[in-house]
């Protein structure tokens, strides 16, 4: 028979598939097996109207593999095809009969709600191409005598010939391409590879995959003196090579935790079972069942760029992506798992989404689920949540600040702060409701440590008046309260902001006229300090502590170390204003007004002594440690 041609457009795209669309050659086994699942359904599906002689269980997907000719073989004993249908389906690339026969299901009188087909746009089984010089295709229909077989070497065209089978079906017959240096197609011949393969792309396909498995077992024998030896002898076995039913499609009664756990552990290649599992099945405007997990401690690359996220995407039992970004949010990335839909518009090369209606919605819905699942831990479970904060709560925290805040109402009340009144974690509903009713503002102080923020002096005069302070430890945590700006209508307020709402407006005017009347020490102390000082200034905050170093309004200390450590360079380097708060009630500064008084040199070394101690106690680094020593030395001569 004479060679037949592909339509123009279709060379074109066949050529285009096979050297650009997929990025893993290892596809095309996927998509010939999701081939061969979509044609046992139609006879499945024919079998509900009509006697076929066929139950489920006589159906199956079988490989096979002959090594001396370099062929693979992909037999299904499905619908199979006739002359007309292999010219319309693979004389035309990008014709699907599956996505056909899904359109005539939707007028179908008898409902087609156990029948799922997977192709739906007649291009993966032109992915075989990719690996094999040449392709044929035997196939008979059920119902006819006549068999046909379609060969072809890719786009120079094919051919249809009459031929013999036995029973209805379809085989592929692949003949792989040459080995080069660059790609050993040798190995699709391997069962260990077509094991993996099948595992990791139609695990979930729910007809058996078999294939005669070569195996070795042990036999006793005897040598020439009658001794017995073990040896190995290689055999042949048929082996069903995918596990079919899903973990997620089955009933919960019917699947023990550790089954659960298990999965999780084998299938995201972790040590350790998962801190918490969610499940979702979910049915209306989108349909998918999801299973998720929580893995129980971040995994080493996490915190790195070379960390992938994303869920497991499949369609119908099978694998479409590996880590599907779009369905899960930065802020969750933690979250490892499977989603299963059959409403996701899938695009030519069944690697990427289209970013449908039905992707969004789903990712929609996981999110939400996450959170209520997470929000539904802190309250049932606090020790295995805060467990869970102690592992990916900086994650919760970045979310907050990401994308100008947007996610912020989503995410704060998951968020837990340090506090020092309880000595445990809280949340911001839990200190809002312990506030009394005479305190304006949520305290924070940041700092590298619970103790180096405990040890802060500006902190002594709210936890006199009872006040709670939630202390910030991650670099994080200030971007995050800024983000945040209040909760519940309470605004977030830096202990060493100015005005700490602790004064009464009697204190307030108090400390007016302590100000004007020592105007000229402090503008002496400014002077001293040579523009090293943005202000100087009596602080209504210090108690038994003489002085502190608080930074000017915007840029905290701990924000100004954190930016200057991912500082491209010098240049970019950030200062925030100091301000020097003194203790008008300390001794120390009865000193330093003394001094100014009679001795004006001593009293320049008192405040650059009181300089660099406040500089220690807000953890910055002194200018000049060496002066700073010879500085006390002097003092005490």
């Amino acid at each position: 028979m004479a060679k037949k041609q592909f339509k123009a457009e279709s060379k074109r795209l066949l050529d285009l598939m096979i050297n650009s669309i997929y990025t893993h050659k290892e596809i095309f086994l996927r998509e010939i097996i999701s081939n061969a699942s979509d044609a046992i359904d139609k006879l499945a599906y024919l079998s509900l109207t009509e006697d076929t002689g066929l139950s489920r269980g006589n159906f199956e997907i079988r490989l096979s593999v002959d090594a001396d000719h370099r062929t693979l073989t992909v037999s299904d004993n499905g619908i199979g095809m006739d002359k007309e249908e292999l010219e319309k389906n693979l004389g035309t690339i990008a014709r699907s009969g599956s996505l056909q026969f899904k359109e005539d299901l939707k007028n179908a009188e008898k409902p087609a709600e156990a029948v799922d087909i997977i192709g739906q746009f007649g291009v993966g089984f032109y992915s075989a191409f990719m690996v094999a010089d040449n392709v044929s295709v035997l196939t008979k229909k059920y119902g006819e005598d006549t068999a046909w077989l379609w060969q072809s070497s890719g786009a120079d065209g094919y051919t249809i010939t009459e031929c013999e089978k036995d029973s209805c079906g379809t085989d592929v017959i692949l003949k792989l391409k040459a080995d080069t240096e660059d790609e050993d197609y040798g190995r699709y011949l391997q069962q260990y590879t077509l094991e993996n393969l099948v595992k990791k792309y139609s695990d979930y396909i729910r007809y058996p995959i078999r294939m005669n498995m070569k195996r070795s077992r042990p036999v006793e024998t005897e040598d020439e003196n009658g001794e017995k030896k073990t040896a190995y002898e290689d055999y042949y076995e048929d082996e069903t090579m995918n596990s079919m039913v899903p973990i997620w499609q089955k009933k919960k009664d019917e699947v023990t935790d550790e089954e659960y756990d298990q999965f999780y552990m084998s299938k995201f290649s972790d040590f350790e079972k998962p801190s918490m599992r969610i499940s979702a099945s979910v049915e209306g405007a989108v349909t998918y069942q999801a299973l998720l997990y929580v893995p129980a401690r971040a995994p080493f690359d996490y915190y790195t760029k070379e960390y992938k996220k994303g869920l497991q995407l499949y369609t119908s039992g099978v694998l479409i992506m590996e880590n599907c970004e779009d369905l899960l949010p930065d802020y969750f990335s933690f979250v490892k798992g499977v989603v299963d839909s059959q409403d996701l518009s899938l695009n030519i090369s069944r690697e990427m989404l289209q970013h449908d209606r039905q992707l969004r919605r789903i990712a929609s819905n996981l999110e939400k689920k996450i959170k209520s699942e997470l929000a539904r831990q802190l309250t049932n479970d606090r020790e295995k949540y805060e467990k869970f904060f102690d592992t990916f709560g900086v994650q919760l925290k970045y979310g907050v600040v990401s994308d100008y805040g947007a996610h912020k109402d989503l995410l704060k009340d998951l968020l837990l702060f340090w506090s020092e009144k309880e000595q445990k974690y809280v949340t911001l509903s839990e200190y809002v409701e312990k506030m009394g009713e005479d305190q304006k503002y949520i305290f924070y102080a940041a700092g590298e440590s619970r103790t180096k923020i405990s040890q802060l002096p500006q902190t002594e005069m709210i936890r006199d008046r009872g006040y709670d302070i939630l202390f910030l430890t991650d670099e994080v945590d200030e971007f995050v309260v800024q983000t945040l700006m209040n909760y519940n209508e309470k605004e977030f307020r830096s202990v060493s902001a100015e005005d700490l709402g602790l004064e009464t407006d009697e204190e307030k005017e108090q400390k007016k006229q302590e100000a004007e009347e020592n105007k000229e020490l402090l503008d002496f102390v400014k002077e001293t300090m040579d523009g090293k000082l943005k202000e100087v200034r009596l602080s209504n905050k210090l108690k038994s502590h003489p002085v502190c170093m608080v930074p000017d309004s915007g840029l905290s200390f701990e924000m100004e170390k954190y930016l200057n450590r991912v500082a491209p360079n010098e240049e970019q380097k950030l200062h925030s204003g100091r301000v020097l708060e003194l203790n008008a009630e300390h001794p120390a500064f009865t000193a330093l007004k003394n001094a100014y008084a009679t001795d004006r040199e001593k009293a320049r070394k008192y405040v650059q002594l009181l300089y660099a101690q406040a500089l220690l106690i807000a953890d910055l680094p002194l200018e000049d440690p060496s002066a700073y020593t010879d500085l006390v030395c002097g003092l005490m001569n």
